[in-house]
């Protein structure tokens, strides 16, 4: 998958603590590396980053070192990361129903 990081975010806040910790809580995979392909820095943020295509503009949420986290080129992730949205009204911000 093809992702774009969205640089100027640091000012974003959800409830997990960090967003690297937002991601291993609601993409149920555990921590290691950096998502990028062939990277094999372990990942340190969670980066918000958008999917390269041009009829999705929602923000995710995806493990990157910081070398990766600083990029604004077109990164490769491996198919077996899932992005989670970064929209908190839909996952830690979500307001209980009971």
């Amino acid at each position: 998958m093809r992702i774009k990081n969205i640089n100027g975010t640091k000012d974003n806040i959800c409830n997990c603590g960090s967003w690297l910790d937002h991601w291993e809580k609601f993409s149920g995979q555990p921590l290691s590396y950096c998502a990028v392909s062939g990277c094999n820095n372990l990942a340190e943020v969670g980066a918000h980053v958008q999917i390269d295509n041009p009829y999705n503009n929602n923000w995710y949420i995806v493990p990157l070192c910081q070398e990766h986290n600083k990029s604004k080129m077109i990164l490769v992730i491996s198919d077996s990361i899932v992005p989670v949205s970064a929209n908190v009204s839909e996952t830690c911000g979500k307001k209980s129903t009971w």
